[in-house]
């Protein structure tokens, strides 16, 4: 009796690069520019398509927050639409793609990385791939601030009502027959809220604490007014600032997020989504005072505005009109705590409750027990491995595109210095 012959299993070579970028969106292709610059070789990973995110995990009527020309990389305006407007979500996607082109960022795209360790024989790292292993001496972490989508434990899954993240949300249409309920007081919330209003569907829309500015005021952008008051570039204080939503919206051609205006329309206003139970949600009885709290965000910043246009001598009309509060409606007045889904006819929850970080394919020491990065500007205290892109890395826009250049620019700096 013959005995079959073992198989030989193949090992995987081993590709070596001096710098491996992770993530192929708008944080890892503004390292690759920066890195291309200075002559440095390396290689970008992207497991999915060149900005993914904006393409698959963003609704076909989102337009940017900023205008076009705040809203781009540093030297490449974006084309097809004017300074003044905003970019509508595949006008972006159209321009990384063309961006990528013109800064040849060797990006290699449908590849994962699966665990990122430390090399034992000697300094750098090896990454597991979903196409074999890369060691590199230098690695960036341009994942993003959005990586995995967070629903609240509140509605189970078997609550008999269709339930869906904004990153998978797309158009009315996409929805079930019936009332919506959005969650979410920050940019998303609001446009989502307002587009299924627009469409005709009766909309519920919960929000909780927030920062409301206005779009424009005097005449100029509300990022105009945060750039030349040098709050936009805000540097990164320790510890992080609390993170409560900023409610504003490029969409509509840029108009300022006004909620009782969504309530004139026929959004009924609910305060912090608490509880479900029963086939009832329950909600906080928070909504005027969370209402009140962006109603004195938005005061303030014209105040602060005023007094800066003042102490320059800025030649601007003046809008006393902006700060004129509308009254509150009913829903606010007297406010609904209890809603059953059944009686109310909802179809669907949009759930745009934000984010969280997920790195653990990091097999590095470098996050708390949080599981957020811990560095310095992007800098860990791993020699060689960095992060980029993430909220508040040196300043406010830092996760922004017109941010996110700067950061890399130092990163590229450090990377060419050897630390």
């Amino acid at each position: 009796m013959s005995v079959p012959a073992a198989k030989t299993l193949a090992i995987q070579p081993v590709e070596n690069v001096a710098t491996l970028i992770v993530g192929g969106g708008q944080a890892g292709l503004a390292m690759s520019e920066q890195l291309s610059k200075r002559g440095l070789p390396h290689l970008v990973l992207e497991r999915h398509r060149i900005v993914e995110r904006w393409r698959s995990e963003r609704w076909d009527g989102l337009h940017a927050n900023g205008p076009a020309w705040s809203d781009s990389m540093p030297g490449y305006p974006i084309p097809g639409v004017g300074l003044d407007e905003f970019a509508t979500r595949d006008l972006i996607v159209d321009y990384f793609l063309a961006y990528a082109d013109a800064i040849e960022a060797p990006v290699r795209c449908g590849v994962e990385v699966t665990a990122l360790r430390r090399r034992e024989s000697g300094a750098g790292f090896r990454a597991e791939t979903s196409h074999g292993p890369i060691k590199a001496a230098n690695v960036v972490v341009a994942t993003g601030p959005f990586q995995r989508p967070v629903i609240p434990a509140i509605a189970p899954p078997d609550a008999g009502v269709f339930q869906i993240h904004a990153s998978g949300y797309r158009n009315p249409g996409q929805l079930p027959d019936g009332a919506v309920l959005v969650v979410g007081s920050g940019s998303s919330g609001a446009q989502i809220a307002e587009e299924l209003m627009r469409a005709g569907r009766r909309v519920y829309l919960s929000i909780g604490r927030h920062v409301r500015p206005p779009r424009r005021y005097r005449g100029r952008d509300f990022v105009w007014w945060m750039d030349q008051q040098g709050l936009w570039h805000l540097p990164a204080a320790e510890p992080t600032p609390e993170h409560v939503p900023l409610a504003f919206s490029g969409a509509y051609g840029g108009v300022s997020v006004d909620y009782r205006r969504l309530a004139a329309g026929g959004v009924v206003l609910l305060g912090r989504t608490a509880g479900f139970l029963n086939g009832v949600l329950h909600f906080a009885r928070d909504l005027a005072g969370n209402l009140a709290e962006g109603d004195a965000s938005c005061l303030a910043f014209l105040d602060a505005s005023d007094a800066f246009a003042t102490r320059l001598g800025l030649d601007l009309p003046d809008e006393p009109e902006a700060r004129i509060i509308q009254p509150d409606p009913p829903c606010v007045t007297d406010p609904i705590l209890e809603v059953s889904l059944r009686d109310a006819g909802i179809g669907s929850i949009v759930w745009a409750t934000g984010y969280a970080l997920d790195f653990g394919w990091l097999d590095v020491p470098v996050c708390d027990a949080r599981g957020a990065p811990l560095h310095r500007r992007g800098v860990t205290a791993v020699p060689g491995l960095y992060f980029l892109g993430l909220a508040w890395l040196s300043k406010r826009t830092s996760s922004f595109i017109c941010g996110v250049g700067e950061d890399a620019a130092w990163l590229a700096e450090r990377i060419a210095g050897g630390g």
